[in-house]
C-alpha cells in the first residue's frame, strides 16, 4: 500500500513539473494586444533596447541573452513582459487575465526585487550599485489604471 502512495505522490509530481515545463514565451507582441498603454511605455524603456545594447560580439553569449533577450532566445530581442513576469502562455487568455488569483495560479509572476536584481546585478554590471527603489519610482513600464 504505501508503495501504491509514493507511486502516486511522484506521479503528481511530475504531472505538476509538465505542467510547469510546458508553459512558453510568446512574446510582447502578443501581449501587445491586451496591453497597449504598458507595451508603448516600455518600448521607449531601456528594457525594450537591452539586446540593442550589447555589443555585436556578446549578441551571440549565451551568458548575457539570459538577461538581454526573452528566454536567452536572439530571435526574442530585449527584456520583455515575461522576462519579469513568466512565461505567458498558460495565463494570456482573457477569462485567466480578467481574474488575478487565476492568472498567478497560471503562472503569472509579480516581479519583486529579487525579480530585478537577477539581472541587475553581477558582472559586468557591478559597476554602478542597483538602487531598487529608485529604479522602481522610474518604473519598468506605465501600467493603465484599472
Amino acid at each position: 500500500m504505501r508503495k501504491l502512495g509514493l507511486f502516486a505522490g511522484f506521479f503528481m509530481a511530475v504531472a505538476a513539473l509538465s505542467l510547469v515545463a510546458a508553459a512558453e514565451n510568446i512574446g510582447a507582441g502578443k501581449c501587445k494586444m491586451c496591453h497597449k498603454t504598458e507595451y508603448t511605455s516600455w518600448q521607449a524603456m531601456p528594457h525594450a533596447k537591452a539586446f540593442d545594447l550589447l555589443p555585436a560580439a556578446d549578441q551571440g553569449n549565451a551568458e548575457c541573452l539570459e538577461c538581454h533577450a526573452l528566454g536567452g532566445n536572439a530571435d526574442m530581442p530585449g527584456v520583455q513582459c515575461e522576462s519579469c513576469h513568466g512565461p505567458g502562455s498558460e495565463y494570456k487568455a482573457m477569462k485567466v487575465m480578467k481574474d488575478h488569483e487565476a492568472s498567478l495560479a497560471a503562472g503569472l509572476l509579480v516581479p519583486d526585487e529579487a525579480t530585478c536584481r537577477s539581472c541587475h546585478e553581477g558582472a559586468p554590471h557591478d559597476q554602478k550599485p542597483f538602487d531598487f527603489e529608485a529604479l522602481k519610482a522610474k518604473g519598468a513600464h506605465e501600467v493603465k489604471a484599472k
